[in-house]
């Protein structure tokens, strides 16, 4: 499929004063998104051509973000999977991870933007909120009966992220997935993040990594209890995922062979 360059102002949600050089002209213009994505990442999973096919709504998302996308995703696919995503934009997202995990997948998105209610409906549910008020995100989770993954693509500002994530971590089912996106925003000081500085929400995940090794350390904890609920953190250009699941305490055996 050929790919059509639109406006950078109608596809960026970051302003050109907030954006590193390059960042502006980091926009594909080749022939083939599919191809790209083969060609450089070495990814020809489904998501690559549900990306590129579209939808009647806007999607914006970075190339790199598909691979890693299909990787943690994948296992949900084709179940009653209950998914959560923090930022509606232009609705073309929601309509992409109706597409990837199915019919079986109850979708909700979130967006402070009342415009976005004009997606409800059409490939999820849209409820208009702010991502950093516990009790808008509370009803949420509840009307939806629970959930098993929350992908954050909202604000992207280091308070609403880690206020979304004090909230909604705790109520990710077990064996779930807490996936925060567009992190490069964790280095810009409009976001509230900065190179080093201490809102930058890789040094939340620092925390949470020093809580989840609380065994050998035995410090207080620095994220309340957020660190014994996930068994692992997986850093990625600009993503950070998170497992949920409790941790146990380590133990260890000898084994040799008679």
């Amino acid at each position: 499929m050929r790919f059509r360059t639109l406006p950078y102002r109608i596809l960026s949600r970051l302003r050109r004063s907030d954006v590193f050089p390059g960042f502006n002209e980091s926009f594909f213009t080749g022939p083939s998104i599919t191809d790209h994505l083969r060609d450089t990442y070495g990814y020809e999973g489904d998501l690559a051509q549900i990306f590129a096919q579209g939808s009647p709504q806007l999607i914006h998302k970075w190339h790199h973000y598909l691979p890693i996308y299909d990787r943690y995703f994948s296992p949900w696919r084709n179940r009653p999977l209950r998914f959560l995503e923090i930022g509606v934009s232009q609705g073309g997202s929601l309509s992409m991870w109706r597409r990837y995990f199915g019919p079986q997948a109850t979708i909700f998105g979130i967006d402070i933007d009342p415009a976005c209610a004009a997606y409800d409906g059409i490939a999820g549910q849209v409820r208009i909120g702010s991502q950093a008020d516990p009790a808008f995100l509370a009803a949420v989770v509840a009307e939806m009966g629970g959930i098993d993954i929350v992908l954050d693509d909202g604000s992207h500002r280091m308070d609403h992220i880690r206020a979304s994530f004090r909230t909604l971590f705790p109520q990710v089912q077990p064996g779930g997935l807490y996936f925060v996106e567009d992190l490069h925003t964790a280095y810009l000081p409009t976001y509230g993040g900065g190179y080093r500085a201490s809102a930058n929400f890789f040094n939340f995940a620092r925390d949470m990594v020093d809580d989840m090794h609380r065994w050998y350390h035995r410090k207080s904890s620095t994220t309340a209890d957020l660190g014994t609920m996930c068994t692992g953190i997986h850093i990625h250009d600009s993503i950070c995922v998170f497992d949920r699941n409790p941790t146990l305490p380590p133990v260890q055996s000898r084994v040799q062979a008679t």
